[in-house]
């Protein structure tokens, strides 16, 4: 199985100012899991393959699911779903941004970085992150 190694640093071959911190590879062990867990990665296998050509990034579904494990999220706050402007209260946003700084929480690694296969322009988690300080809801 596939697991995501994080900031080792200190690697005799590689030199770094900054001890590698954010770098990220992954590393192949075939003993690696529970019979359970492996059977979840030849899943998300199988569901890349059959739609690679319709999607073409992998949705970073091995380092979701291996960071489900080591980071669980329990999402205790009920989703929200609006039909109309009127339905958006206070409340209703606050709920929905701490949901996505739960959920974006479980998916930093310990060195502060968001690892992945990212496919688009790199400014928009910045804008998530700006948003949340200039928030002017108490949302911790």
């Amino acid at each position: 199985m596939w697991k995501l190694k994080l900031s080792e640093g200190n690697d005799v071959r590689l030199e770094s100012a900054n001890n590698h911190i954010g770098r990220q590879y992954w590393e192949f062990d075939p003993n690696l899991g529970t019979p359970q867990e492996q059977a979840q990665v030849e899943k998300a296998r199988d569901e890349f393959k059959k739609n690679r050509f319709r999607d073409k990034q992998s949705s970073d579904l091995l380092m979701r699911l291996q960071f489900a494990r080591e980071n669980p999220c329990e999402m205790e706050l009920p989703q929200v779903k609006v039909k109309t402007e009127k339905e958006i209260t206070e409340e209703a946003v606050a709920t929905t941004l701490r949901r996505a700084l739960r959920f974006y929480s479980t998916l930093q690694t310990e060195d502060g970085f968001w690892p992945g296969d990212y496919g688009g322009p790199l400014f928009l988690l910045p804008g998530l992150v700006s948003s949340y300080f200039a928030c002017p809801l108490s949302l911790k």
